[in-house]
């Protein structure tokens, strides 16, 4: 029989956005990029700050699906520079997508955002990251977005 996989939290990320940019209808849906333009991370494996750098790459389906593409870096305290790749979905009730995307608060309970997220770095100290794949949990608010993401071990 083989193992279940084990969740470990590895740390939260509050992470700062600029204003939306539409692009329209593209090959898939509606496209739009969001930049991610800083924040904090903290957590029991690495606290740090989410730097000035990449952005969510989103396609809007017309079922309402939120597919997210985010690429960006954060540099721990001890300063590793870290990058992340997280890709993943957002969906829910019409009505509760309507309320995010009209910027109000909405439990991240009413709606589903999970990621699956690749770390990498060079950084002699964070060389697991490398080599562990990642599990987020989100939740998006009216100028940024809330992560929790664990290690599957």
């Amino acid at each position: 029989m083989l193992p279940s996989p084990a969740l470990r939290h590895v740390a939260d990320f509050d992470i700062d956005l600029s204003p939306i940019e539409e692009m329209g209808d593209g090959r898939g849906g509606m496209r739009r990029i969001i930049p991610i333009v800083g924040g904090r991370v903290s957590g029991p494996a690495f606290t740090g700050e989410i730097l000035n750098i990449g952005a969510d790459w989103q396609t809007i389906f017309s079922s309402g699906l939120a597919e997210l593409d985010t690429r960006y870096a954060f540099r721990t305290d001890d300063d590793a520079v870290i990058e992340i790749i997280n890709f993943g979905y957002r969906r829910g009730p019409e009505d509760v997508m309507k309320r995010i995307a009209a910027g109000e608060t909405v439990d991240p309970s009413d709606y589903y955002m999970r990621t699956h997220a690749r770390l990498e770095t060079g950084h002699p100290d964070y060389q697991w990251v490398n080599e562990t794949l990642f599990l987020g949990v989100g939740g998006r608010l009216k100028s940024s977005v809330r992560l929790a993401l664990y290690a599957i071990d």
